[in-house]
């Protein structure tokens, strides 16, 4: 799925994820009200207007971009009509041809872990029958509770030809409170956490590569570039999915050392910046009803402003 992501990237010029973090005060009232008076002020009515909110968006700017990265947790607050919104979410978006890298954020132990890996990425054994839960293309994964939390991951990425993103740096501003003390090693040298985090990600990913990167990519944070900048050369084969971008602060100067000379090696990640641009001050003009159209600006914003950073 690696080659995938890559062959997407090339094809459209545009190293960038849309985050389809969706929240109901991101969705606008003509859409709210249609759900509401459909299903009511319920779960199933709120699931309805995120749906079509999403749907909206990705119909305006699939072709555009190589992949989506929808964040479980908007949708789980909606319960089980939440949940089936975000299966619904993923099966479009792969419809459309694009990479799906399910923001999940798992991270445990043993059966656990290999639960949590079948039910996105693998198969269920049911009866006589294989079959996919959500099926994403990519998870995001917490390795914090070190290899027996990733490894299931991995065993299931090999059989599915599927891929991880595993947590190394992330773009909140407290990441620094764990991932950046520094530990003595067994060489006797101080690193950082977050170094040693990146190692390991280039150590799994050594005997899982697609033809130029690892299935095993990193999460590293747009708001951390001198960090970022270090990891490169430390996980020389792991993609790097980058957080951060435009709401928390992260613009295209941030990002050169993300990536390799020949542009690739990286793809950055914006949310609200996309799905919530109407509300800006930039787009405003589209207005309410036309809230997929300013997406499709800030998008075509994004790529001019990574693309000018690259040269």
């Amino acid at each position: 799925m690696i080659n995938k992501l890559i062959s997407n990237i090339k094809r459209t010029g545009a190293p960038i994820v849309v985050g389809l973090d969706p929240n109901l005060k991101f969705v606008p009232s003509h859409i709210l009200n249609k759900a509401y008076e459909a299903k009511g002020e319920t779960l199933e009515g709120a699931a309805e207007a995120i749906w079509n909110f999403n749907k909206g968006i990705v119909d305006h700017v699939y072709d555009l971009i190589p992949a989506v990265k929808p964040q479980i947790a908007m949708y789980e607050q909606f319960g089980l009509p939440g949940i089936e919104v975000y299966k619904k979410t993923v099966d479009y978006c792969k419809e459309k041809g694009l990479v799906v890298i399910g923001d999940i954020k798992r991270g445990d132990i043993g059966s656990t872990s290999e639960s949590y890996a079948i039910g996105h990425l693998g198969h269920a054994q049911v009866g006589s029958r294989l079959l996919a839960g959500f099926d994403e293309d990519f998870a995001t994964v917490n390795p914090y509770l070190g290899s027996d939390g990733v490894k299931p991951f991995i065993d299931v990425c090999r059989k599915e030809g599927k891929g991880i993103f595993v947590l190394v740096k992330t773009s909140n501003p407290s990441s620094g409170e764990f991932q950046d003390r520094e530990v003595l090693c067994d060489d006797g040298k101080m690193r950082r956490l977050y170094e040693i985090v990146g190692a390991k990600v280039t150590e799994w990913g050594m005997d899982i590569m697609g033809d130029t990167y690892s299935y095993v990519g990193a999460v590293v944070g747009a708001t951390y570039p001198e960090e970022g900048r270090i990891l490169r050369d430390i996980m020389p084969k792991a993609y790097i999915l980058v957080p951060g971008y435009g709401a928390q602060g992260g613009k295209g100067a941030d990002l050169v050392h993300f990536f390799d000379k020949d542009g690739l090696g990286a793809i950055v990640n914006s949310s609200r910046g996309i799905i919530a641009a109407y509300k800006n001050e930039k787009y405003a003009s589209y207005g309410e009803e036309n809230y997929a159209d300013a997406s499709r600006a800030a998008v075509e914003d994004m790529i001019e402003d990574i693309r000018t950073a690259l040269g």
